[in-house]
């Protein structure tokens, strides 16, 4: 069974960074006033903040499922161990 976005926060971070790096390098080399270019860095700022929060609840929401994936997993084998056990328990009395 493949993991479900195995390596996706990886890949989102990377992407991000790279948006964020690519505006700022736009923005610092279009000719516009400095007051005007302050107010674009605020914003282009303010927009990866956004994002950066968007992603990083995705990834708390990623990680919770899988935990409650995996926490359900382990108690579903513990059950099939505890089941599996008083089978044998069962059959060992019978033949006894």
């Amino acid at each position: 069974m493949a993991p479900e976005n195995s390596g996706g926060g990886s890949l989102m971070a990377a992407f991000l960074i790279g948006a964020v790096a690519g505006a700022a390098v736009a923005l610092l080399l279009a000719p516009t006033s400095g007051e005007e270019m302050r107010r674009r860095l605020a914003e282009k700022a303010r927009e990866g903040r956004e994002k950066a929060n968007d992603a990083a609840r995705e990834g708390r929401e990623f990680v919770n499922r899988q935990r409650e994936h995996l926490t359900t997993a382990v108690d579903r084998g513990r059950e099939a161990y505890q089941r599996a056990r008083e089978t044998m328990v069962e059959a060992g009395g019978e033949k006894a």
